[in-house]
């Protein structure tokens, strides 16, 4: 079955794209929920006129996700969390705590968009997180966990 999405769904697609996805999962779960509506011939035509005139407001998004993107590449983050004298750390720094320190140097930027290399961070050192701006555009931020 061949859906437009109508919004992003994680591990499936972005906004607007048309993917095919088995008929059960598409007819009970997606339509239903409002992710997603069939890909009929007229849809898909409405579907590319609407693509056709969002472009322009598109390309600036883009260009500022891009210029926050290399600002966002020149920074290094210094988180502190209370750890042991071996380097473990008391809990973990997660997301939330790398959103909330990006607010503090002016980035809004929501936690949902922010990924690890490893879920959490259990140990003091250097790490990168990747930073979803667009869906075309990424960051790679350099994080230091120092010990409190």
């Amino acid at each position: 079955m061949e859906i437009i999405l109508l919004q992003d769904v994680n591990k499936l697609g972005q906004k607007d794209d048309i993917i095919t996805v088995k008929d059960g999962y598409g007819r009970n779960f997606l339509i239903p929920k409002g992710y997603a509506i069939a890909a009929s011939p007229s849809a898909k035509k409405m579907h590319s006129e609407n693509l056709r005139q969002r472009a322009h407001k598109e390309e600036k998004i883009r260009m500022a996700a891009r210029e926050v993107a290399g600002r966002l590449s020149e920074i290094n983050l210094i988180i502190g969390a209370k750890a042991s004298s071996k380097g473990k750390i008391f809990g973990s720094v997660n997301t939330i705590q790398i959103a909330e320190a990006l607010k503090e140097r002016g980035f809004e930027i929501d936690r949902k968009n922010i990924s690890l290399p490893d879920e959490q961070i259990k140990e003091i050192g250097k790490y990168k997180a990747l930073i979803k701006l667009h869906k075309e555009v990424k960051a790679e931020v350099d994080l230091e966990i120092v010990a409190e």
